[in-house]
């Protein structure tokens, strides 16, 4: 009888033991969907060979550059030793386990809006789900003052909203589900949301665009002409698994390293939600403009205006914005501009990034490029910028085709200058904060030196009245 409890208390515990470690291994299952939905992947991964979330990625702030953390169970370099109470502080509020701020360069004011069902599912997968990798990460050494990280407390305090998210009654399941998303894991609002001169969100134009580095987060809201609300709910979809849209978009940036390490593993029902929330979200326009992005420009052949023009052994004919399209661009986008027959490389007509009042993603698509892999199709438009294999161009070049391609398929009314690529081609412009950063610590000095010499005059003074 002894012998038959014992056995009977031993398959308890073993069907027990069982039972947690299926429980666990559902949740490093959900715990994925929620990494993948959060798009942890495309910072906390290298792209130049990392390994999964291993870290090294650089991100390029107004205020310096930022380095992605490991994020794997490495005891030693990663988050081995995180309790589940000390990964959510770190993600919900940027706090890490030793008290330190992290920058808001990791989406945590949004992310401060997931559930605790999220976050316990994401800690189980990152902790059980992911290979540890036992390398060390460089280390984010911003110019002072933007290096002292107890200054985000203050930052904190003024901008990040922790409330929890809660689902509007007077809304639909699908509404709600895809605000969730946009506003939390997702972090949509992250960057397509403007900043203020503290880089705060500036909450009362909730996802109006905003540059992030040399490349600009375009106006999602449903205002039909500055955001996407002349886009049906199925264009959108396709664009967020796919990349692109023609007629539309396509991705490329940081938008392309969402749908190809996120947004395309998502499933239909979360991408419709976004969808349905994106095109049911405030409008908001921008005055300056006239009509949608997408409905700028027609096809224009650029040979017509070339032929003749010089001898065909000619050589040093690349002096014009024409003849640079001609020779760089026109092989892929076609003289016309109309774009390949599958669109891979898209009409440069019908193109927000052509239509837009903000040119700066034509300019970075020629800088930069566009590396897109979406399933088993790989888009590829070379950089000619530094270190192009195709051409390397200059700051007045790239503005001639960019001025070119704008007058001829774009909105005409905007203009580039060599100035406006130099920029870009730093990374982005410089917000005044950044622009006041030499001018701080001999301000500084100053205040200290005039305190004191205050100080000294107001002692002197009592000490003679006596």
């Amino acid at each position: 009888m002894f012998k038959g409890l014992t056995a009977a208390l031993l398959g308890l515990l073993l069907s027990s033991a069982a039972l947690a470690a299926d429980d666990q291994a559902e949740l490093a299952r959900q715990g994925k969907l929620v990494a993948t939905a959060a798009d942890c992947q495309a910072c906390h991964t290298n792209p130049e060979g990392g390994k999964p979330f291993a870290g090294g990625y650089a991100i390029h702030s107004p205020m310096g550059t930022i380095f992605t953390t490991n994020i794997t169970p490495s005891k030693a370099f990663g988050i081995g030793n995180y309790t589940e109470a000390q990964f959510a502080r770190a993600v919900r509020q940027g706090v890490r386990p030793d008290g330190k701020n992290l920058y808001p360069a990791m989406p945590y004011t949004s992310y401060s809006h997931m559930s605790d069902e999220d976050i316990k599912a994401m800690y189980v997968y990152f902790q059980q789900g992911v290979q540890p990798v036992e390398t060390p990460t460089e280390e984010t050494a911003l110019p002072f003052p933007f290096n002292m990280r107890i200054a985000m407390a203050g930052w904190n305090m003024m901008y990040l909203d922790s409330t929890p998210f809660k689902p509007d009654a007077s809304k639909s399941a699908e509404w709600n589900r895809g605000a969730y998303l946009v506003n939390g894991a997702g972090h949509c609002d992250t960057c397509h949301t403007p900043r203020n001169l503290m880089m705060g969100s500036v909450t009362d134009k909730p996802l109006a665009g905003g540059m992030v580095g040399p490349w600009y987060a375009p106006n999602i809201s449903s205002d039909p002409v500055s955001g996407i609300g002349n886009w049906s709910q199925a264009q959108l979809v396709e664009y967020l698994k796919t990349g692109r849209t023609a007629g539309k978009n396509q991705a490329a940036g940081g938008m392309a390293e969402a749908v190809q390490n996120s947004l395309q593993y998502m499933p239909d029902e979360d991408l419709n939600a976004i969808a349905f929330y994106l095109k049911n979200s405030t409008p908001v326009r921008d005055p300056a403009d006239k009509q949608a992005a997408d409905t700028f420009g027609k096809p224009v052949n650029v040979e017509e205006g070339l032929r003749g023009a010089h001898p065909a052994n000619a050589n040093n004919t690349l002096t014009s914005g024409a003849a640079l399209f001609s020779g760089y661009c026109a092989s892929c986008h076609q003289p016309d501009g109309s774009g390949s027959k599958n669109q891979a490389y898209p009409s440069l007509y019908n193109n927000t990034a052509t239509g837009m009042g903000n040119a700066s993603n034509l300019i970075s698509a020629i800088l930069y490029g566009v590396d897109r892999q979406v399933g088993n199709e790989h888009v590829l438009m070379p950089k000619f910028g530094e270190g192009s294999y195709v051409g390397q161009l200059d700051d007045q070049q790239i503005a001639d085709i960019s001025n070119y391609v704008l007058k001829n398929y774009g909105n005409a009314a905007i203009q580039v200058n060599a100035h406006d690529v130099a920029v870009l081609r730093a990374g982005g412009p410089v917000t005044l904060l950044a622009k006041l950063q030499p001018y701080m610590v001999p301000a500084m000095v100053a205040g200290v030196v005039i305190l004191l010499l205050l100080i000294f005059w107001l002692g002197r003074k009592r000490k003679l009245t006596k």
